[in-house]
Parts: structure tokens; C-alpha cells; sequence
């Protein structure tokens, strides 16, 4: 997609973006705050061109499937990208960690969202330290759980996946150690070497992940009644292989995908189709979204057009559907926020709902209608130049920009009623040709 081309910090791994737009005392300089605000206001364009770059890809890709599939799993693994360095990382997150995983196997998707910097120090396994190994100091003290729990309850087993608070525990002593290199700390390297360090250990994905065996505990393990004997990492990807295979979650999974894609109560015959189809393939997200989508549930005219869109899909879906080119994404943003979900900026990891309580009130409604309004008669500037290259323009193309906006022209009514004329009452068709 030849938008993306100027978004420079797509092209950036994340120990790269922690060294360019880091804050200045993790490279050894005055951190004064001063000095921070302005790293942090010089970052902002990673936010940016992440959400420029996830919503010109919704709109106008082609593989339409693998991106509400990238939107589903950011979601069940969700990360928040203004809690402390997940700024820097959050598009780095999506493109690495989940992205090339979407429609793969689910235990490599599983693997990557943990090892990437923007999960490990948004649940803070990045200090998880075995409280009696030689590296407990400083900030790295003891066991630290948020990510051991959310991991069994959010990303695989889920709630109800018959887990203990001890294997909770026990699955936090497998993750000790598990973190990244970050500059300031004895342990770790300056940011001069990040990158180069990353390399040199043959990080295959270059993303910065780091295990400091001198964190880990190397203890004999049982979690959820298996023995895993201290081997360092070797632990972490045994766990892994575990959880994945897992009885409860390929139930939650499944559980999560009906939901999704089929009705906000889905019947237990899809769910325990796809549970099976799960486990039969070892976690292949491809055969289970086959097995869904040929299912006599999800073509059962009970559920047709039963769910309620979420912000996101409303504005992605009113948009391709109104077929209006898109090079400023700012006013997709501002309307997705207003309406209660500005995108990477879920603050809980149990990500944004989708189901019709979550999101259908009278207020939203109308912000709904409003939209649909502007969009329809060609009001909102979203031609106007991409943010990539708006920020390298000087200030005075750039007023010039702002002052000669091109607006979109009106929605074509009888090529609107072609595409979508199935799923419409007469009352709206006759109010879209009016």
C-alpha cells in the first residue's frame, strides 16, 4: 500500500525505536523534565503512524480477512500504548507480534505477544526476578504475577480454565528472567549497544527480547500437574506448549471467535465445533475460521446481522463501504474516540468488548448517525495529506495544507444501495436515495 511509504518508523525494530526516541536518561544524557517532555512529544509520531498505518491498511487492503483478524488478536492480547515505553512499541507490537501470526498457528502467536518488549513491560514480566537469584536488586527484587495471570486468564485458558493461584505462581518462577535488554541497569546493556547486542545474540526476530539467567529460577516446576525441570528459557516454551494445547483454550478461543463473528450469546454446538477442530490441528487459526465460517451457525438466518459493530468496525466498514479515498486518517480517529475507543489506548488487558451492551446507548447513536452524515454528503477532510508526510512538510506547506483542504464528494446513493442494498430495509434505502 504506497501510503505507508512515509511512515518512517514502520520500518524500525523496537531496540531501534527505543534508541531513537527513547527518553534522554536511558541514553545517559540530563533527564530533566524538560528534556523528557520533549522526547516524548518527539515519540508521538510512532503512535501516529502506527494508527495511520493500522487503519489505511483496514480500509484498503485487499486480505480483508487477515486484517479483522489482526484487530481480533491486538485485542485478546491487548497492550495499552501510553503506559511508560509502550509508546515507543506499540506499532512495533502489532507488525512483529501479531501481525505475520494472524492466520497462522496459534502457539507461535502466543510466543511472539510474549516475547516482544511492549507485552513484557506493559504486565511487567520484564522484572519478574527469582527473589533468592544473583540479579535480585534494584527494581528486580521478586516474583512479579500480572503477566503469569493474565496469561492463564485473558490469553489461553480463561477464567474458568481450572487454574490455581499456585499455578499462577508457579508459572511466574517459569518466566523469571524473561524481559529485554534496557539501558540504566547494571544488568543490561547502554543504549549505544542495544541494537548491536540484539544482532550479535541472533535474535531471529530482532525484537529486543533478552533472558537474564541470572534472574531466572531454576527450580524443578510443576504447573498444572506437569513437571518442567529448570532449563532456563526451555521452560518458558514448554509452558507455552502446554497452554496451547490446552482443553480450556481451545474452549476459550473458540468461545471468543463464535462471539465474535456470530452473535454476542454464540451457541455451544459452534463452540465446541471449533474447540475440536482446535485441538485437532494443533491451534491452526486458518482451520478453525474455515471450520466457523462453514458451519450451519454462522450462515443460520437467526443470527444474520445479529451483532452490534464496535467503533472500530462502524467507522473501517462505513468507510469501504462509501468507497471514499482515504490519505488523512485524523477524523477516523477523532470519531472512533468520541465514541469510547480510541485505538491502542485500551487501558485493561482484557481489551475493548464487542459485544451490543458495551457499545449501543442513545448518545452513540447519534454520533453514529452524525457520522454517517458527514461521510455520506462529503464533509470530512479526509484527503488532506497523510501524517508521515505532513510532519516533513515546512511550516508554510503545511498551512497551506491545512487551508486547502480537499473534501471527499458525496457518497454516489445508487452504488451504496448496490452494495449493501441486502442488508437494508426499504425505509433506508428510500432515505439514502432522498
Amino acid at each position: 500500500i504506497n501510503e505507508l511509504d512515509t511512515l518512517s518508523t514502520l520500518r524500525l525494530s523496537a531496540p531501534e525505536l527505543f534508541v531513537e526516541y527513547g527518553p534522554p536518561s536511558y541514553h545517559g544524557e540530563r533527564g530533566d523534565k524538560e528534556a523528557i517532555q520533549r522526547a516524548r512529544q518527539r515519540a508521538r509520531v510512532i503512535v501516529e503512524q502506527a494508527t495511520e498505518a493500522r487503519l489505511v491498511r483496514a480500509i484498503e487492503s485487499p486480505r480483508q480477512l487477515e486484517e479483522v483478524m489482526v484487530n481480533f488478536w491486538f485485542n485478546h492480547f491487548n497492550v495499552f500504548a501510553q503506559k511508560g515505553l509502550d509508546h515507543l512499541w506499540i506499532g512495533s507490537y502489532e507488525r512483529a507480534a501479531i501481525r505475520p501470526y494472524a492466520l497462522g498457528r496459534f502457539r507461535d502467536l502466543l510466543a511472539a505477544t510474549a516475547k516482544h518488549p511492549a507485552m513484557l513491560f506493559y504486565l511487567d514480566n520484564w522484572q519478574n526476578t527469582a527473589p533468592d537469584s544473583p540479579g535480585a536488586r534494584g527494581n528486580f527484587k521478586g516474583l512479579n504475577e500480572n503477566y503469569a495471570r493474565e496469561l492463564m486468564e485473558l490469553h489461553t485458558l480463561g477464567v474458568d480454565g481450572g487454574y490455581t493461584q499456585e499455578d499462577v505462581i508457579t508459572l511466574a518462577r517459569i518466566l523469571t528472567g524473561w524481559g529485554f535488554r534496557r539501558p540504566g541497569q547494571t544488568l543490561q546493556a547502554r543504549a549505544a549497544g542495544f541494537v548491536q547486542t540484539q544482532r550479535a545474540e541472533n535474535f531471529s526476530n530482532n525484537n529486543g527480547f533478552y533472558f537474564d539467567p541470572n534472574r531466572h529460577d531454576f527450580s524443578t516446576k510443576v504447573f498444572l500437574g506437569r513437571t518442567i525441570r529448570g532449563s532456563g528459557i526451555q521452560e518458558g516454551e514448554e509452558a507455552f506448549d502446554i497452554l496451547a494445547q490446552h482443553p480450556s483454550t481451545a474452549r476459550h478461543l473458540s468461545y471468543e471467535l463464535a462471539q465474535y463473528f456470530v452473535s454476542d450469546d454464540p451457541p455451544k454446538s459452534l463452540v465446541d465445533r471449533l474447540a475440536k477442530e482446535y485441538l485437532e490441528t494443533r491451534g491452526n487459526i486458518r482451520s478453525v475460521l474455515n471450520t466457523l465460517f462453514h458451519s450451519p451457525e454462522f450462515w443460520d438466518e437467526q443470527y444474520f446481522s445479529k451483532k452490534f459493530k464496535t467503533p472500530y468496525e462502524y467507522v473501517i466498514s462505513a468507510v469501504r463501504a462509501a468507497g471514499t479515498p482515504v490519505t488523512n486518517t485524523r477524523p477516523l480517529l477523532g470519531m472512533m474516540a468520541q465514541l469510547g475507543m480510541p485505538l491502542y489506548h485500551c487501558q485493561t488487558p482484557d481489551g475493548y468488548k464487542n459485544t451490543q451492551e458495551a457499545w449501543l446507548n442513545p448518545n452513540a447513536m447519534t454520533q453514529r448517525i452524525n457520522f454517517a452524515t458527514a461521510l455520506a454528503a462529503g464533509r470530512l477532510p479526509l484527503n488532506q495529506p497523510p501524517v508521515g508526510a505532513m510532519e516533513q512538510m515546512s511550516e508554510a506547506k503545511r498551512t497551506t495544507a491545512d487551508n486547502q483542504l480537499v473534501r471527499s464528494g458525496p457518497v454516489d446513493p445508487t452504488a451504496l444501495i448496490k452494495l449493501v442494498g441486502g442488508t437494508l430495509s426499504t425505509e433506508t434505502k428510500a432515505a439514502i436515495e432522498n
